[in-house]
């Protein structure tokens, strides 16, 4: 009789387990999906921290109850969501992979624990994509990189940027890339770095017209203009923390130059000549264009590095 109650209560352990277990799978699966579309830094460490909760609940609660094959596949997933937790890293096509093969081995898990369907969810669709062998891609992207190598118009900044995310992937034991997921990848740099261009053509004509307006005052007129000193400050650091985001290395250069011209000339009140003034102004109304071209040219990289990836 004791024998029964305790299989009855093993049961009912199951059951709720079950239920919780499906919550949990939910809310894994959620994160997943808006950790991939690349949100800002604060979002992405708050989604990779409720995917690692879910899993450790998940998996702790199966201990519980002696389902030993869906705690181990869970906490087997905490190193891979570890590995794109940073939000200054951006989400590899692989890593990704790897994390919902492993929820796919979760829901096996669990299906043949306690017998009930488990609905992979969207993000473990993306298992079935075509991939490319990495060290094969990273030939490609090499190669290519050869044949930019005498175009001015080309900085190859993208193709260098995989490069070195897919290198990493290799040395982690990653022997293939997601076609879809690097594809979305290069589509998210490109937007993000759209955005960037449209900083730029917003800020750096309003830092030239403040510059251009304190080149045409005394010393003893700029502590009247407390405000537009701050607005050019605010605005240089800015634009010197979009460029440092996109790693455009010549804009993150100047504007850190044109932050130490700001400090300097308002700090220590000290007058440059006129034509340092002019100088300064000058770059900064042809950063826009300048920064239009390096977005295009990134454009035009990404295209390049498409044509290389299988079709879907």
């Amino acid at each position: 009789m004791a024998v029964d109650t305790d299989d009855e209560f093993q049961k009912e352990l199951v059951a709720l387990f079950t239920q919780e277990a499906q919550e949990w799978l939910q809310q894994i699966h959620v994160a997943l999906d808006e950790l991939q579309q690349g949100p800002p830094a604060d979002r992405h460490l708050k989604l990779a921290h409720t995917i690692k909760a879910g899993l450790t609940n998940l998996g702790g609660s199966a201990a519980t109850i002696n389902l030993h094959e869906v705690e181990q596949a869970s906490f087997s997933g905490l190193p891979l969501v570890e590995a794109v937790e940073n939000p200054s890293v951006p989400l590899s096509a692989s890593a990704f992979l790897a994390l919902c093969k492993q929820l796919g081995q979760i829901h096996d898990a669990l299906t043949r624990a306690t017998g009930m369907a488990f609905d992979a969810g969207s993000a473990v669709e993306e298992v079935a994509a075509v991939t490319v062998p990495a060290q094969e891609f990273l030939a490609a992207l090499s190669d290519l990189i050869s044949r930019l190598a005498g175009s001015t118009a080309m900085t190859c900044h993208v193709t260098k940027t995989i490069i070195a995310q897919i290198d990493g992937m290799t040395k982690n034991g990653v022997t293939h890339c997601d076609a879809a997921s690097l594809r979305e990848v290069l589509a998210r740099g490109a937007e993000v770095e759209r955005m960037y261009a449209q900083t730029v053509q917003r800020l750096g004509p309003i830092v030239a017209d403040g510059i251009e307006k304190m080149a045409q005052l005394s010393i003893d007129q700029w502590k009247e203009a407390v405000v537009e000193w701050k607005a050019m400050a605010d605005h240089a650091a800015e634009l010197w923390l979009a460029s440092q985001q996109v790693n455009a290395v010549e804009a993150m250069t100047f504007f850190t130059g044109l932050q130490s011209f700001l400090t300097i000339v308002r700090e220590q009140r000290v007058m440059p000549p006129t034509s340092q003034f002019k100088k300064v102004e000058t770059r900064l109304r042809t950063m826009p264009t300048i920064i239009q071209e390096w977005e295009e040219a990134g454009r035009r990289e990404r295209g390049a590095i498409e044509s290389l990836l299988p079709a879907a």
